[in-house]
């Protein structure tokens, strides 16, 4: 069972993560966004963009493994081996540019246990190094309860 203490509490700020052009620039092809505000820095100045522009769920790429991190706590006691992706969600404060240095800040919201599944939904609260906001993010996550 999932320590239930831990819904309300904020985790500690994660390391300082460095937006790359070349991220940008792999995400966007692995997701098919040709865009060139995506593509060529030319194309996002142009456009009033002070570097190439990320896709909307580009904060997953740097999210999801401080998730994972947390998940795989035995603190916790999240059972990560059955795990589904249950739901996500991203709004964007601004959009994330290259060179963006960006801090993330979990937040356990819920964690209720239902028809033999434990539910925990997780909040990232991302912002720029000088605190303002970039983008929130939820994530439902799913696991079966132990037999």
């Amino acid at each position: 069972m999932p320590d239930e203490s831990y819904v309300g509490r904020q985790l500690p700020p994660s390391p300082t993560y460095r937006v790359g052009r070349e991220k940008i620039r792999e995400f966007a092809t692995a997701i098919g966004e040709d865009s060139p505000l995506c593509h060529d820095p030319a194309a996002a100045h142009a456009a009033g963009y002070p570097d190439l522009v990320a896709p909307p769920t580009f904060s997953v790429s740097f999210t999801m493994p401080l998730i994972e991190a947390f998940l795989r706590d035995p603190d916790f006691g999240w059972d990560y081996g059955r795990m589904v992706h249950g739901d996500q969600g991203i709004t964007l404060h601004r959009p994330i540019h290259g060179g963006d240095e960006l801090v993330t800040t979990i937040h356990v919201e819920d964690l209720r246990s239902r028809a033999g599944s434990h539910m925990l939904t997780l909040r990232c609260e991302v912002a720029d190094v000088a605190g303002a906001p970039v983008a929130t993010t939820r994530a439902l996550l799913v696991t079966q309860a132990a037999s």
